[in-house]
């Protein structure tokens, strides 16, 4: 009898995964379900960039396989980007390296710099995968809650009371998700001084932040960050190119260096006609976020007036594709969600899936069409 990986049963499927299979057979029995719990763009990329991959098929070595440190133009590009955007000066040449996504780059960080019994702080509510690695890797997550009354920043006063002598990593994510809360100039601070002392490294996981967000910030703003930080990114939700699986990571080129031992080991170098095209993406002016914003600010207007019928309450200020809401009272996430979806077929993410914290809230995704929504409010 065949016995597998010890490790598989740390984790479970993923929940879009298994949930979604159900989805689509409830679709099969012609079901007309609405699907507003996907953060996955539905808008077209810009064309410039598809026309920039496209006249790229033909270039000398475009087949061929790609350095793992990227074309020296996409490198180029995420440094001037993150000059132009957040104002860090970023070194193209090695401290910046590209990721096939920047879900990939939480698995090749974890590697890393994690062994078995290491712990590694993750944010409650908080991107599942976090946790998910962290087990598949015999480490041990250590959750730390973020609260609604805080406008879910950390609460340094409960992290300075823990053991962190076994803490390696601490995973950050602002805009956040799910709550679509903004990260402040004092928290960026006080989390860097927080790894700074207790010699544990930050990540910020930073795909959000252009979307109905107007001052996009990056952690790497604060001065010396990169003594003890890293920052994912990616054009999945920027650039409405999710499924090209184009992140980057930046640091210091001390840690860049380690996990590129890991990614080596994973892939062979990114597809040329990718990085020529997101380059392209990166060189955009900001006429191209405003555009894409109006788009979600419409949608976002909708899904308030759908939140408001069904009784949840919800905070207007904040940013990324999601609206995060509370549950009217006495109703669990997976009681509502089930309801939606059964009696009304509306698909919607239960905050329970993004741990204990995120119990007694739903999230809507803005990926969807002012149609939809509209469809969605006349069920309701």
């Amino acid at each position: 009898m065949i016995q597998f990986a010890n490790r598989l049963q740390t984790v479970q499927e993923y929940y879009f995964s298994k949930k979604l299979q159900e989805v689509r057979q409830l679709i099969s029995e012609g079901k007309p379900i609405i699907n507003i719990g996907i953060g996955s763009p539905d808008l077209q990329p810009p064309a410039s960039v598809l026309k920039a991959m496209q006249d790229s098929l033909f270039d000398t070595g475009a087949h061929s396989y790609q350095s793992y440190q990227g074309l020296p133009e996409f490198r180029q590009a995420v440094a001037n980007f993150y000059h132009n955007n957040y104002e860090v000066a970023i070194n193209p040449n090695n401290e910046v390296l590209p990721l096939m996504g920047s879900k990939e780059g939480i698995m090749h960080i974890s590697l890393a710099f994690l062994n078995e019994g290491d712990q590694v702080l993750i944010p409650n509510p908080g991107y599942p995968t976090y946790s998910s690695v962290t087990n598949l890797l015999g480490a041990e997550p250590i959750f730390y809650n973020l609260e609604e009354a805080t406008n879910w920043q950390p609460n340094f006063e409960a992290l300075e009371k823990l053991d962190t002598s076994k803490i390696k990593l601490m995973w950050v994510n602002y805009p956040h998700m799910p709550t679509g809360a903004d990260a402040t100039k004092e928290t960026f601070q006080k989390l860097i001084d927080f790894g700074k002392k207790h010699n544990i490294v930050i990540v910020n996981d930073n795909p959000y932040s252009f979307i109905l967000n107007e001052h996009p910030q990056s952690i790497l703003q604060i001065e010396d960050a990169k003594d003890i930080a890293l920052e994912l990114n990616s054009v999945s939700k920027s650039f409405n190119m999710a499924g090209w699986r184009v992140g980057m990571l930046l640091g210091k080129p001390e840690f860049l260096t380690e996990v590129l031992k890991v990614k080596t080991q994973m892939d062979s170098g990114m597809f040329y006609g990718i990085q020529k095209g997101t380059t392209k993406a990166l060189e955009l002016d900001k006429n191209w976020f405003t555009q894409l914003n109006n788009t979600y600010k419409k949608r976002q207007k909708l899904v308030f007036q759908l939140a408001e019928k069904l009784g949840c309450t919800y905070d207007k200020n904040t940013s990324g594709m999601f609206v995060w809401c509370k549950t009217p009272e006495g109703k669990t996430s997976e009681e509502m969600i089930d309801e939606l979806l059964y009696n009304k077929h509306i698909f919607v993410a239960p905050g329970s899936i993004f741990g204990s914290q995120g119990e007694g809230y739903i999230r809507f995704s803005l990926c969807v069409s002012e149609e939809k929504i509209n469809e969605a409010i006349s069920r309701i």
